[in-house]
């Protein structure tokens, strides 16, 4: 059986407690919690630096049994002060998180493979590790891109995570992971989208932001990338505005009964 977390982008608006709450009426045993605004028009309630929050946070899980298997999103940019990330990281550790996703916006290729060095350095030191997630719409768009800044920045802690949507848009496949080495892929983002690629880049961001179907929906070849990896860990990263009226337990309920019945797995409840 694999560990299922529902990813904070398929609730983008909900907060933390709301998100617990939603992952915990599904019978989630996972989530993917969002910490940091991971770009400064990120509208989200402040986390880092609230400590009646962040303890609040804590006490829902607790409560709930939810475990936390990513916090996000971490976007290495140029004007990005790894030591300042530290303070996320720490509450990241306190959560129980086991990876940190990341993705590279910084197009002086030298100083992001430092800078992603320096980040996993800094996630190992409060027994993290890093996910690079390579996105269309960054500097970092292929799974080629991801492969070879995590060689290049020489890190044992420094992995991929593999969103479906965002190899299907980059042009990639399945078959592009046949080569990587094993245990390079932390875990899967699943969603499912029409085979058809979106006309633009504006269109593609648009679509992996809030047009996302629920696993099962599209014609995304979702049974050949899990085949690809069939033991790591699958987040739920749906975000669909048609689904925008119900409440965040019935999203939260209906993205994971979508995605049992793609992994041809039980609801053991």
């Amino acid at each position: 059986m694999r560990r299922l977390s529902l990813a904070h982008l398929t609730l983008m608006v909900a907060d933390p407690i709301a998100l617990i709450d939603a992952a915990s009426a599904a019978q989630f045993s996972h989530i993917g919690m969002r910490i940091v605004p991971p770009t400064p028009d990120a509208r989200m309630r402040p986390v880092i630096g609230d400590v009646p929050y962040q303890r609040q946070i804590k006490q829902r899980l607790t409560e709930t049994g939810l475990k936390v298997l990513d916090i996000e999103a971490f976007w290495l940019t140029a004007e990005t002060g790894v030591a300042a990330i530290a303070p996320a990281f720490a509450f990241g550790a306190e959560l129980g998180a086991t990876y940190v996703v990341v993705v590279g916006n910084d197009p002086e290729r030298s100083r992001l493979i430092d800078n992603h060095a320096r980040l996993t350095e800094l996630a190992a030191a409060h027994g993290l590790k890093t996910s690079l997630e390579f996105i269309p719409y960054s500097e970092v768009k292929t799974i080629a891109d991801a492969t070879d800044i995590v060689r290049a920045s020489g890190q044992a802690g420094a992995g991929l995570l593999v969103d479906a949507l965002h190899l299907s848009r980059s042009g990639g496949s399945p078959a592009d992971l046949a080569h990587l080495p094993a245990g390079l892929v932390h875990y899967l983002h699943l969603c499912d989208a029409p085979a058809a690629l979106p006309p633009d880049v504006a269109a593609i961001r648009r679509e992996a932001r809030g047009e996302r179907l629920y696993p099962g929906e599209g014609q995304l070849p979702l049974a050949a990338l899990l085949a690809a990896f069939p033991d790591v860990p699958v987040g739920i990263e749906a975000p669909d505005g048609r689904r925008a009226g119900l409440s965040f337990a019935e999203q939260a309920h209906l993205a994971r009964a979508a995605t049992l019945s793609v992994l041809h797995q039980p609801d053991n409840g």
